[in-house]
């Protein structure tokens, strides 16, 4: 309830009061597991974000080639995020609010996969050795505008869209064609 309060109406839209009002308990009950609105919202950040990366590294090492990986990437975030859709959306609005302390953010076995991968990808002069932050947003940043348009059921014109096998294959091509060594 708290993530779909937070989803809905921002982080202003949560308080524990609401949040009890809603699930119909007292407010001192959210104490007994909680100290504060900010331990809520961090322990659902941090529990959504290891139920994904859990979920993003299924069948997934950082040795597989390039094109293998990075399609095995799309394909397990898509499968989260389309079963986890309200979780999705919290975890991005957190990621990206003033809440989110990135000095306390430590490499996960996930964070390291990647970073691997994406050596030997280069290493393997399979990609282009860039900036990581021109990598990644080439890499994954037209993945999560159609996960976007997806959830949002439409296009930034107002078009209906879902995700098909058939899209999410041809911007696919496209980024790899961006990365790859030529």
């Amino acid at each position: 309830m708290a993530m779909e309060m937070i989803v809905s109406h921002g982080f202003e839209g949560l308080s524990m009061q609401k949040l009890a009002r809603e699930v119909k308990i007292s407010p001192s009950t959210i104490y007994v597991y909680f100290e504060s609105r900010e331990d809520l919202v961090n322990k659902l950040y941090i529990s959504v974000q290891e139920k994904f990366e859990k979920d993003a590294l299924v069948n997934f090492h950082s040795d597989l080639n390039f094109e293998q990986g990075l399609w095995l990437q799309w394909s397990n975030r898509l499968k989260n995020i389309i079963q986890f859709p309200l979780e999705f959306r919290f975890y991005e609005q957190f990621r990206n609010s003033p809440l989110i302390d990135q000095n306390n953010l430590r490499p996960t076995r996930f964070v390291t996969a990647m970073r691997n991968f994406v050596s030997n990808a280069i290493l393997n002069n399979e990609i282009k050795d860039l900036p990581p932050e021109v990598f990644w947003a080439v890499a994954y940043g037209p993945f999560y505008i159609l996960v976007k348009f997806h959830l949002d059921k439409a296009t930034m014109a107002g078009k209906p869209f879902s995700i098909t096998q058939q899209k999410l294959k041809q911007c696919f091509e496209l980024v790899l064609s961006a990365l790859k060594i030529k």
